[in-house]
């Protein structure tokens, strides 16, 4: 079969493995192959460019899979997507605040039993460097991401499937593509892997991620706004990673994924479900996929 039409056949199957192959073979080149787990010295000196190559693997496989299936008219709607902002005021609060109401009230509570759970905003001296600090590298994430993750995978997958199940798939998916890095950075000053530093991580990606990305399907498939996406996803990085993060490490920290993914679900339940699960995109998005699809 012409490799052309395979792509066009299955675009997402296209997206899903130059995503994995890009980050994974970047990530062998920069680790080595014998280096995995990572020591601490060498965690210290390669983990941002370790980190480059697991962001420039969603973003260029999105680009080169809207390339390979659309072409230019792709091209031009994800462009459309990317610069709309007039959704509504409610999915910028939605967007911008879900994660970061969710977050602060949970640590609140569990920092009554100990005060490891006081989020970093609340004790560090200096709130203005960790607030930019937080933003910038929540944006950067989010946009170099997104173009790939929501640009082209979510809507595909939304054409075959309700809102829960395209933010299950992608979720999933998407915490599975953060393991291989996570797993050579959490090595110690051995070379040893660390389950304390392994497995809260890995907690996060299975349990916690999986359900917030149901819950940014849910505001895409309102909205059809790629930038409401990159800033929902900038507020998750920005406030688990720097601004809301708890000192609790190992047990108490895996606690409160566990904990923030219940009370995620529980949103996910009220909200999404009360609004209805199967509500379909109309967006340029399907007049593309209507266009190629005429064409073949």
């Amino acid at each position: 079969m012409n490799i052309t039409i395979f792509i066009k056949r299955h675009p997402v199957l296209t997206y899903f493995v130059l995503t994995f192959a890009i980050s994974c073979g970047g990530f062998l080149i920069v680790a080595g192959p014998g280096g995995i787990p990572g020591n601490t010295k060498q965690i210290d000196k390669l983990f941002p460019i370790a980190l480059m190559t697991l962001l420039i693997s969603p973003i260029t496989a999105g680009i080169l899979s809207t390339s390979l299936v659309h072409g230019k008219a792709g091209f031009r709607e994800l462009l459309s997507r990317l610069i709309k902002w007039r959704t509504g005021v409610r999915w910028y609060v939605a967007a911008l605040l879900i994660t970061p109401f969710l977050v602060t009230a949970i640590l609140l509570v569990l920092s009554l039993f100990s005060p490891k759970f006081l989020p970093e905003i609340s004790i560090t001296k200096d709130k203005a460097s960790l607030l930019l600090t937080g933003i910038i590298v929540g944006l950067m994430g989010g946009l170099f991401e997104e173009i790939g993750w929501t640009g082209f995978a979510v809507p595909k997958i939304r054409q075959h499937y309700g809102v829960l199940a395209t933010g299950l798939i992608v979720g999933f998916l998407w915490g599975a593509w953060h393991i291989p890095v996570t797993f050579w950075a959490s090595g110690d000053s051995s070379g040893v892997l660390s389950l304390p530093l392994f497995l809260p991580p890995l907690l996060f990606y299975i349990l916690v991620l999986p359900v917030f990305r149901v819950l940014m399907v849910w505001v895409y498939d309102h909205t059809d706004s790629l930038l409401i996406t990159i800033l929902m996803h900038a507020s998750l990085t920005g406030s688990t990673l720097f601004v809301l993060k708890p000192q609790a490490i190992d047990v108490p920290l895996m606690i409160y994924y566990i904990i923030f993914a219940v009370v995620l679900w529980f949103v996910v339940v009220v909200v999404v479900g009360a609004n209805g699960w199967k509500r379909r995109p109309t967006g340029l998005y399907d007049e593309v996929h209507e266009c190629n699809k005429s064409q073949e």
